[in-house]
């Protein structure tokens, strides 16, 4: 028997995943600077987006492990009552 996914899991893993992934994208976009053909210092866009997509994984991943064991447990909790 398969399990339909737990939307008070999946939706906070979401949204912190993307509020990561912003995060990461403003810091790297401010703190990355190249010089262009110009010779004036621009954003790096490339790196900013790798370093959203892998904040957005990683905090996405974490929460949500850490989510699942905190309904396991209260589940076995209750259970046990």
């Amino acid at each position: 028997m398969r399990r339909r996914p737990n939307p008070w899991i999946a939706v906070p893993s979401l949204l912190l995943g993307l509020l990561a992934g912003a995060l990461g994208y403003a810091v790297t976009d401010v703190s990355c600077r190249q010089p262009d053909l110009s010779g004036l210092a621009g954003p790096c866009p490339g790196w900013a987006v790798v370093a959203a997509g892998l904040s957005f994984v990683t905090v996405t991943v974490g929460v949500g492990l850490v989510l699942v064991l905190v309904f396991r447990s209260l589940a076995e909790w209750r259970e046990r009552e």
